[in-house]
């Protein structure tokens, strides 16, 4: 975006009367969907959170926080607690939601 926003930096203050021309409209339509898909690939490369914490997982799940509670203390859902927060490996839960096992709650 700021490609876009510095490409009129460049030719000075837009006016409310001032002539825009089809060609301004393709260039700055090719700059801003360059700029979008930069943003996309970005993100698309960029690997998730390693760590998930209880809420993010329960929303993940769409489980109470007993039911977290449960399936932690089983040993059905591997965690990782550092001090009072408890974190669970993002990995493992996709690996989880994957797998074809059934874990009756």
């Amino acid at each position: 975006m700021d490609k876009v926003i510095s490409h009129f930096d460049k030719h000075g203050k837009v006016f409310r009367d001032q002539l825009i021309t089809v060609g301004d409209l393709l260039e700055f339509k090719d700059l801003l969907l360059s700029e979008l898909r930069s943003i996309i690939r970005d993100q698309a490369s960029s690997k998730g959170k390693k760590w998930l914490k209880a809420i993010e997982v329960r929303k993940i799940l769409n489980i109470s926080h007993g039911k977290l509670q449960t399936l932690r203390d089983s040993g059905k859902i591997p965690f990782t607690k550092l001090g009072k927060v408890t974190y669970y490996d993002a990995d493992k839960i996709e690996g989880l939601m994957e797998t074809a096992t059934i874990v009756k709650f």
